[in-house]
């Protein structure tokens, strides 16, 4: 008897040599090795993760020509999400019920029928972009033909490279719009002009168009209008025709509105040197009561209409020679005013 227990303690210990029962050797071969960073590992994991969830979510600023409550085809900035195929995505956004749907202010609505799809674009080396819509496309008001024109224009002809557009439809080159007949170019372009006022213009073939920005307002929300209208070809300095056409105001019953007082004139031609231009006004163009005040909406509606034309950059503005003005909320206008690189983000 004392002789099997021996032989069991003997087997018991070699086991335990062996490392079964946790010894020292089944220790060493379990720990790992040294140069094994766990925690480094997972770092890096974790910020490889965040990098690919700031690229997904990384977005930028486009503007996307809608239709506002009093039937104008309007630019509102967005910030979508950055893609490489940015100009088929700011079309996607003008359908109906598409992304859009979230985001559209108040009093605003899509321009393409809903369930419209862009079966594709192809930029041209000329800068013409090729669009092709599906059969959807189709599906729209009458009276939106038009605003459907501009809207997509001027949608993709804010990026440099898209000088113009074609329109085609399940593969076919439309040469006039599927519902009125609008005939359509192969070179439709901002030249066609937005928002097109007619009233009054007894000749249009002696007159040419210049582009004007006016104010519209949907409750608290105050935005820029641009409209399309016929000067005489006899008027040679575009710049005071901008804003002489600013100082007659809006169209009675368009709905859009000016802080533009209707005695303001230019008291001398403006100058126009190295892309800035110098208006001379006399004391008028004050928006209010207070002194060498200028409204806010007043100077961005000079800007951003007299930066329509060729070659201007900039906006300077004196009253009766001197530049003594301020803003409204007291700033300088020391310096000539810029266009932004988008209209209606909220500020501007």
């Amino acid at each position: 008897m004392r002789r099997a227990w021996v032989i069991v303690t003997m087997f018991i210990f070699m086991l335990s040599g062996c490392g079964l029962f946790g010894g020292e050797k089944a220790t060493k071969e379990i720990d790992p090795p040294k140069d094994v960073t766990y925690v480094e590992d997972e770092k890096e994991l974790q910020e490889q993760e965040t990098a690919e969830k700031e690229k997904a979510t990384e977005t930028v600023q486009r503007e996307l020509y809608l239709i506002d409550k009093n039937g104008f085809v309007v630019p509102q900035t967005f910030a979508l999400p950055k893609t490489n195929a940015a100009a088929k995505q700011v079309l996607e956004y003008l359908v109906e019920n598409g992304p859009i749907s979230q985001l559209l202010p108040n009093g605003f609505r899509a321009v393409l029928p809903a369930d419209t799809q862009v079966l594709s674009v192809n930029l041209k080396q000329d800068g013409t972009l090729v669009v092709d819509f599906s059969k959807e496309f189709a599906n729209y008001r009458p009276e939106d033909e038009k605003r459907i024109l501009q809207a997509i224009t001027w949608t993709v002809t804010q990026f440099d490279n898209v000088k113009r557009v074609k329109i085609r439809m399940n593969g076919h080159d439309q040469n006039v719009m599927p519902v009125n007949g609008t005939p359509i170019s192969d070179e439709l372009s901002r030249d066609d002009g937005i928002n097109i006022e007619t009233n009054g213009v007894v000749d249009i073939t002696n007159t040419h168009p210049i582009i004007v920005y006016f104010l519209a307002q949907d409750g608290k929300q105050t935005y820029y209008v641009p409209v399309t209208r016929r000067v005489p070809n006899s008027e040679q300095d575009e710049l005071a025709a901008v804003v002489n056409e600013l100082i007659k105001g809006p169209s009675y019953g368009s709905g859009l509105l000016s802080d533009l007082q209707a005695d303001a004139k230019l008291l001398e031609a403006p100058k126009y040197e190295n892309g800035k231009v110098t208006l001379n006004f006399n004391e008028a163009i004050y928006g209010s009561v207070e002194k060498n005040v200028v409204s806010t909406h007043v100077l961005n509606c000079l800007v951003l209409s007299l930066t329509e034309q060729p070659g201007v950059e900039s906006v300077a503005i004196t009253v009766n020679g001197k530049a003594e003005l301020v803003d409204e909320s007291g700033k300088p206008l020391s310096e000539p005013v810029t266009r932004p690189q988008n209209v209606n983000t909220g500020s501007f």
